[in-house]
């Protein structure tokens, strides 16, 4: 049994905080946990990345907060909080081991290298080293925060993580940017029922199940798919050229919830059949759309059944990494509206 959001505050109530992070401020979970920091703490300092840098200049910013981090008077804070991707600065650690620690496990490089992209053979020396440090960072930490119990139970079992010493913060959507509102839909698709799948095109989305479950509904005049990513060439080659599917390379998030508004089921996933990691996590985009009130189709999982029910409205599972059981839940939900006379036959 894992803690929740009020044991984080407790930790760090009263108390003088120091949240450090090599991902700029602005990054959602970045702001979450500032927000969460600052309704309870006595003070906060936020040292972090400059916003939108390049890969090329990524290291050099955590260089650039590592030395920062060196140089700020330990006299300032009681707390050090580490956000997003705590490994990086390891070797930071010994030199505050007199302040309390709080880390966000958000991602283990292990599981993340070796199992989710697939990179490097889980026996290859890298592999052993990776698992070392994630390990070595979980061995510091006082507090350890994750994103689901599915999660903090894996690096419990695998990465030796102390159960007592973890707390779930789930992921929360932009409420700003992500928020109901009405969006009229083009002349050209007026007409259609719109599914939409958004992503970033990470393996254990399964973006090869969503594109043939679109394929596979091509011959259905009212069903239109809109598809919003950097899709590989490869995918594109194969997939481009049906012409219920229109593909977007990418959105800044003001008009991705516009497109979110204006359709009328959206893909959250997980959807990979093998990746384990797709099983212990809750896709960001169903943040989104639950903010949304947007209906939606879940991969059937541990993970998302923390949060979510069948009985929820709007919601629904699918068999992951099966396209023909995701096309079957399409149609499925958008025959149940005819049936019901909520969507208009075609004439």
């Amino acid at each position: 049994m894992f803690f929740g959001q009020d044991e984080i505050q407790k930790f760090i109530r009263d108390k003088r905080v120091l949240f450090v992070t090599h991902k700029d401020q602005g990054y959602i979970r970045n702001t979450q946990e500032i927000r969460l920091i600052r309704g309870v703490c006595q003070s906060v300092a936020v040292l972090s990345a400059d916003a939108k840098l390049t890969w090329a200049k990524y290291f050099f910013s955590i260089v650039a907060v590592f030395f920062r981090c060196l140089f700020f008077s330990r006299k300032k804070y009681d707390v050090l909080f580490l956000g997003y991707l705590p490994q990086f600065l390891l070797p930071l650690l010994p030199f505050m081991r007199k302040k309390a620690l709080v880390i966000d496990f958000f991602i283990s490089l292990y599981d993340t290298i070796v199992f989710d992209k697939q990179l490097i053979s889980a026996h290859s020396p890298l592999a052993k080293f990776l698992a070392w440090v994630d390990r070595k960072t979980l061995s510091y930490a006082d507090h350890v925060v994750v994103d689901t119990k599915t999660h903090g139970r894996y690096f419990s079992d695998v990465l030796g993580a102390d159960e007592k010493k973890i707390s779930v913060l789930y992921l929360e959507a932009d409420n700003k940017i992500y928020y109901p509102h009405h969006v009229p839909k083009p002349e050209k698709w007026r007409d259609k029922y719109i599914v939409l799948y958004f992503g970033s095109i990470l393996p254990l989305q399964g973006i090869s199940v969503v594109l043939e479950a679109m394929k596979i509904l091509q011959h259905e005049p009212r069903l239109f798919f809109i598809f919003i990513g950097p899709a590989p060439e490869k995918l594109l080659r194969k997939y481009a050229h049906l012409p219920n599917i229109y593909f977007i390379h990418w959105l800044k998030q003001p008009e991705l919830s516009d497109y979110i508004a204006m359709s009328d089921l959206c893909l959250a996933g997980h959807f990979h059949g093998t990746i384990a990691k797709a099983r212990r996590v809750i896709p960001g985009k169903a943040y989104i759309y639950q903010a949304m009130k947007k209906p939606m189709i879940l991969g059937e999982n541990p993970a998302n059944h923390e949060l979510f029910s069948s009985e929820d409205p709007g919601v629904h599972f699918v068999t992951m990494g099966d396209a023909h059981a995701l096309a079957q839940a399409i149609q499925d939900i958008f025959q149940s509206l005819l049936r019901s006379n909520i969507v208009s036959p075609l004439e």
